[in-house]
């Protein structure tokens, strides 16, 4: 272990689906709240690594779950990497903060990989905070802390600070934890106060943390795909590759290539189970861009998309856009079909989800991204947009594959979409609609 004087101590948890970000689960599921997780502690560690180049420090990682195989291959080689161990969160702390002293670290700081907004600078000021006092505090907004620094010597006095009798989690924890740094006759300063993100609530302003980068996309494509090997390199492969293009396929636990032909198209793809809504929200939450279109994988965006995107939603008056259905096909009947969901997206302004639905991505996350839902989640997601504002039709249109309604047939879809709507409005539970659609569709 380094003997340099400084030692920075990033506290997290290893991605594992169901134990990672449990609080988002309901939203993201399991694996997308994994992932969210792995997207914190991956900022934490950049962060962690541009501190050091500020100023000189020892940097280690102490991690719950996992081994140190799969963190070093993860976040690296910069880093050492030991175990949080056992106990409560002030158990673990302190030997984290006594082993560091006893190594010969003159202040240690300790930080967790939930607040996306914490900076550099923040950490490079904790450390010169202890040049001069014998505790530094970061405070979180729900009542606690993202940060706590100790010297070795005050260390030494107490610490009681970090004793028992804290309820961890508490809106009080910083409160309660000054009033026994002021009983120990130790000194401490504060920093700067950050939002952490502990439930679904956080999410739109630690997305907008995460996503604040110069070189971010513009846009970003997320396609939940189950089974679509198909047709979803047809789809990928009309998205022609740009720097302000992001493209996201989120896989629902094929047994096809579906996963292998993602892949292979260099997109970014992500595993997350169904139903298709916390599909789209896991996606969401590892996108960058500053607009979201949601994309079925037998659907083709037309070219120059991106360009209505950003037209179409420089408008202040549009909360979301979408586009005019084509349906890859010949035929009458298929005709119609497109004409009713037209007018139907123009008049009353009810685009469905195979018309590649385009937002702002903080309106998204303000909304709460789509309901948990096991159908019916566009209908629903598309009335809360309403109430927000226009919802724009692009005179483009997408090209969507006929294949649902040549095997069903036209009329027999067309009845089942009908049956399923006015179910839905009368208070059928979504999860018996859901049951009912895939018997007959």
């Amino acid at each position: 272990m380094s003997t340099l004087r400084d030692r920075l101590i990033l506290f997290t948890r290893y991605p594992e689906p169901g134990t990672a970000k449990t609080r988002l689960i309901p939203v993201l599921g399991p694996e997308g709240a994994a992932e969210f997780q792995r997207r914190l502690t991956a900022q934490a560690a950049q962060v962690a690594l541009a501190a050091r180049s500020r100023r000189r420090l020892s940097l280690e990682i102490r991690h719950s779950g996992g081994n140190q195989t799969g963190m070093r291959r993860w976040l690296g080689e910069e880093f050492s990497y030991r175990p949080q161990g056992h106990g409560d969160l002030g158990r673990r702390m302190e030997a984290c903060l006594r082993a560091a002293f006893e190594e010969g670290a003159e202040r240690t700081v300790l930080i967790g990989a939930d607040i996306p907004a914490l900076s550099p600078a923040v950490l490079v000021q904790a450390f010169t905070a202890l040049d001069h006092y014998d505790l530094v505090f970061g405070p979180a907004a729900d009542g606690g802390y993202y940060l706590v620094g100790a010297t070795a010597a005050g260390f030494r006095r107490s610490t009681a600070f970090l004793g028992s009798g804290i309820t961890w989690g508490a809106p009080d924890v910083l409160v309660r934890t000054l009033r026994r740094v002021r009983d120990a006759h130790l000194t401490c300063t504060l920093l700067e106060t950050f939002a952490d993100v502990d439930g679904p609530a956080d999410l739109p302003a630690a997305l907008q943390a995460l996503c604040s980068r110069r070189d971010r996309p513009a846009v970003s494509v997320v396609i939940p795909a189950l089974n679509e090997a198909g047709e979803l390199g047809r789809t990928l492969a009309a998205l022609t590759p740009s720097h302000g293009l992001e493209v996201i396929v989120v896989d629902g636990g094929s047994n096809d290539a579906t996963l292998a032909i993602a892949r292979t198209a260099g997109v970014y793809a992500l595993a997350a189970r169904p139903p298709r809504s916390v599909q789209m929200n896991a996606g969401a939450a590892a996108a960058s861009g500053d607009a979201l279109l949601f994309l079925h994988a037998d659907t083709r965006l037309p070219m120059k998309f991106q360009e209505a995107v950003r037209r179409t939603l420089a408008s202040p008056w549009v909360s979301a856009g979408a586009f005019r259905l084509q349906i890859d096909a010949p035929g009458r009947g298929l005709r119609i079909i497109e004409q009713a969901a037209n007018w139907r997206s123009r008049f009353l302004q009810l685009p469905y989800g195979d018309q590649a639905l385009f937002l702002r991505r903080e309106v998204f996350w303000e909304l709460g991204g789509f309901p948990s839902l096991p159908i019916m989640e566009d209908f629903e997601f598309i009335r809360r947009l309403k109430r927000r504002g226009c919802i724009a039709m692009v005179p483009d249109s997408v090209q969507t594959s006929p294949r649902r309604w040549l095997q069903v047939g036209l009329g027999k879809t067309w009845l089942i979409n009908q049956a399923i709507i006015a179910a839905y409005f009368m208070g059928a539970s979504t999860e018996r609609l859901a049951a009912w659609y895939r018997k007959r569709a």
